[in-house]
């Protein structure tokens, strides 16, 4: 069984002192976290921590990976994309093909004007 992802802010979440901690002990904690799905623990009514139940930290895992998705395929496409540019670096004749590039005079489409434009 599965809850859904209730995407509460700090202040909104259940609350229980940490004294409610140690005087329910872990049980006690539980049955609060199983009926709510967390639980944040507090200290002088400031939390601490936040307890979660297995259902509700997997909910969140897979809502946190389902909305990275998009990002991991663009990353992905641009690591493949790199990864075959730099294939090519790889290869044999690599080093001799740069040494054509170099040595080869440089073509320019257009006029070339040095100093001030007049």
């Amino acid at each position: 069984m599965s809850l859904p992802l209730k995407l509460d802010s700090l202040d909104d979440l259940p609350r229980a002192p940490a004294s409610d901690v140690k005087k329910l002990g872990w049980r006690g904690v539980m049955r609060t976290v199983a009926r709510e799905g967390r639980l944040a623990v507090t200290n002088h009514n400031t939390p601490e921590a936040v307890i979660l139940s297995a259902q509700e930290y997997d909910a969140m895992l897979r809502a946190l990976a389902a909305a990275g998705a998009p990002q991991r395929g663009a990353l992905e496409e641009l690591r493949a994309r790199f990864d075959e540019r730099l294939a090519a670096l790889q290869a044999d004749d690599a080093g001799a093909r740069l040494r054509a590039v170099m040595d080869a005079p440089a073509t320019l489409g257009g006029r070339v004007r040095a100093g001030r434009p007049r």
